[in-house]
């Protein structure tokens, strides 16, 4: 189980928001280059980051940011936030990142997700955000008609290898992780799962290695030092692992 650590990104700055509410953010730390050089030295192979201006936004805002801290962290990155064009998916994946996460894109047009999956492969993953059970969209901000099992399943059929799933009622709030969404998810064939949303402790790191994730994204926990990052990695990680 890969451990991701988020840099999710407001103005410039890594912050934290309590269940995708814009209104209720934090400012964690004040570079993003620092912070995921940091993660990196701490054994991080893997960032998570998110543009939660271009998802309001619906396009990319903070990408020359994003790429710089990627490129001085040297680990793999993935990002997501306001990716809707091809064009947005090329000058992440050509500019040094290492996946890139469709959200309300995937849903809303189909025709790009086919044409990213045909050109980039593993290399575009699904993001799945779910608030009692359905899916929500354009940064959280609206509510779809769908399930997140439909959209998996849907999602699947078309060849995601990667979904990054989100409970965002637990999103920012250390209040534990939601088990069952996520070993129902990891029920599906030829995809990987990656948890999100609800991370407060090492027993929910514990707790998360029986449902099958490939990996799980880490926030406010390692912000407020309530997960060593370090120590997480050396107990949950499998070296040779994927994710």
């Amino acid at each position: 189980m890969i451990i991701l650590p988020a840099i999710d990104i407001i103005d410039g700055v890594p912050v934290r928001l309590v269940q995708g509410d814009y209104s209720r953010k934090t400012k964690v730390a004040s570079s993003i280059k620092d912070t995921a050089v940091t993660f990196a030295h701490q054994g991080a192979s893997w960032l998570h980051m998110v543009d939660l201006d271009g998802a309001k936004a619906q396009h990319p805002v903070n990408s020359g940011a994003i790429l710089d801290a990627a490129i001085a962290a040297g680990i793999h990155t993935e990002v997501g936030g306001g990716i809707r064009t091809m064009s947005d998916i090329r000058l992440y994946l050509e500019g040094g990142i290492s996946r890139v996460i469709l959200g309300t894109a995937a849903l809303e047009n189909e025709e790009l997700l086919k044409e990213a999956l045909a050109r980039y492969g593993s290399r575009i993953a699904v993001g799945i955000d779910a608030r009692n059970g359905i899916v929500a969209l354009n940064g959280w901000l609206q509510s779809s008609d769908q399930t997140y099992q439909s959209v998996a399943e849907k999602m699947a059929e078309l060849g995601v290898q990667t979904i990054i799933a989100t409970d965002i009622s637990r999103d920012g709030t250390m209040r534990g992780i939601n088990t069952a969404m996520y070993s129902e998810l990891c029920q599906l064939k030829h995809v990987n799962v990656i948890a999100s949303g609800g991370v407060g402790s090492m027993d929910d790191l514990q707790a998360l290695t029986h449902t099958g994730v490939a990996g799980v994204i880490c926030g406010k926990a390692l912000y407020e030092g309530r997960i060593n990052l370090f120590e997480a990695i050396a107990r949950y990680e499998k070296k040779e692992g994927t994710c």
